[in-house]
């Protein structure tokens, strides 16, 4: 076997394999498509390495639905699904109105809040209320509903992933709306975040992916950091690797943008593109997401007149994404902040040198400026422009940082060590959790918040 494309789980420092009984997990997700973001990515890996170490793992999703591994028990938990494509913000039939759930997250809906975080956490803890003997644990990601309390004052021990405080995106998007009135609506769209505030102060204990995250979870949430832990996402080398047989498209650099907002950065790096384009008009890039119809960022390419030059990728395969990633000269991550940031161990796990900003985590996650990466400060288009002007005049570049950035995923970050910290949170947790008396099936909550 090639050492360059090993399993990701055989990397020095891994723990040994969890020794204790099997468990069994619900493991919750509000949407778990990957195309939506990287808790999607999170919840398919996860489950399948927690399945892989013995584990019972039942997915519980609203739309849109995850790709799951074989083996790996999907429940479905439809919605109105408000937001799909290609119809978002579409006015539902009246024969779509199945429970007061659905009522309520139209309403929600209607006074431009965003509801699936409490609407799906009421159908999970509908679903689940009748099956507390069925699972040791809950597991939640970054779902942060009232349901998901519910669901934990009904006797179930209840997990939740934070990738990131959501009022950090609350707060970028509400700095960066043009308009009184745009400030206005990203109050309202936001105004769950509240909800997740006060949720995750009564949760037992909560797992996040960074240093950083876990600092902005203490001082934005009010979580005691003593219920707080670190455990850090993955990638898998074997799949994500350099391919030999693809040469890299001159010219071409590469991002991920999953959502239209401005913690991702695309603006900056749309400007830094216009400018470069100047000077050398082959360059282009190419955006895996997907854009939505008279968006920011698509306002941005005709204002800037680069209609021809970035092209979105949706919708492909996997193996699709580690060729794109290798057909570009460089990736580019160019977010005001990160949590941890999925797509820049993606592109180093590719052996692609990476272009990245300092926001948030990812300098904690990508290494060190002119080893690993090439770091720039956050919101600058000069900046960007220059670094990655300057980059692609390196011709070693791709075997010198592009190959330490290999190194340091693989020695740092595979989904399989994720599992096996998560495992370990699972147990601190069920030791911690008093032994409770009989769980009655019938357990009924006030809607009191």
């Amino acid at each position: 076997m090639d050492p360059d494309t090993g399993p990701a789980d055989m990397q020095p420092g891994d723990e040994p394999a969890d020794s204790g009984p099997p468990l069994r997990i619900a493991l919750l997700t509000y949407r778990g498509h990957p195309w939506v973001g990287g808790q999607g990515i999170y919840v398919r890996h996860l489950a399948r390495e927690l399945s892989a170490l013995g584990h019972s793992v039942e997915v519980f999703s609203g739309p849109p639905y995850p790709h799951l591994d074989d083996g790996i028990k999907l429940t479905e938990l439809p919605s109105l699904d408000l937001y799909r494509m290609p119809d978002p913000f579409r006015v539902p039939k009246l024969a779509e109105f199945r429970s007061p759930i659905d009522v309520l997250e139209w309403l929600i809906t209607c006074t431009a809040s965003f509801a699936e975080p409490l609407t799906f956490s009421l159908r999970a803890f509908r679903a689940l209320r009748g099956r507390i003997d069925d699972f040791d644990l809950v597991h939640d990601n970054q779902c942060l509903g009232y349901g998901i309390d519910w669901l934990r004052r009904a006797g179930m021990p209840t997990l939740g992933t934070i990738h990131h405080p959501i009022t950090v995106d609350r707060r970028l998007e509400i700095a960066h709306a043009p308009t009184r009135g745009k400030r206005l609506a990203m109050r309202r769209f936001y105004a769950f975040t509240r909800m997740q505030n006060r949720v995750a102060r009564r949760l037992d204990r909560i797992v996040t992916v960074s240093t950083n995250s876990f600092d902005d979870i203490v001082t934005d949430l009010g979580v005691d950091p003593a219920r707080l832990r670190i455990v850090t996402v993955g990638v898998d080398p074997a799949q994500f690797r350099p391919l030999s047989q693809v040469t890299p498209v001159p010219g071409r650099l590469m991002t991920t943008a999953s959502a239209d907002v401005a913690m991702k950065g695309l603006a900056y790096l749309l400007e830094a593109l216009a400018k470069l384009r100047t000077e050398d008009p082959s360059l282009h890039l190419v955006v895996i997401g997907r854009p939505k119809n008279d968006s920011a960022a698509s306002r941005l390419i005709d204002q800037l007149d680069l209609a021809g030059s970035v092209e979105f990728v949706s919708g492909v395969p996997d193996e699709r994404i580690v060729e794109l990633y290798n057909e570009a000269e460089l990736a580019v991550v160019p977010s005001l902040y990160e949590g941890f940031s999925l797509p820049a161990v993606e592109a180093m796990s590719c052996g692609v040198p990476l272009v990245a900003t300092t926001g948030g985590a990812l300098p904690e996650v990508t290494g060190a400026d002119g080893e690993t990466c090439l770091q720039v400060p956050p919101g600058d288009s000069e900046a960007l422009a220059a670094r990655i002007g300057w980059a692609l005049a390196q011709p070693d570049l791709r075997a010198t940082v592009g190959a330490a950035g290999r190194a340091r995923v693989k020695a740092n970050y595979s989904w399989a060590a994720t599992a096996r910290k998560t495992v370990e949170q699972y147990r601190a947790l069920l030791a911690d959790t008093p032994a409770a008396p009989p769980r009655r099936r019938d357990f009924r909550v006030s809607a009191t918040r």
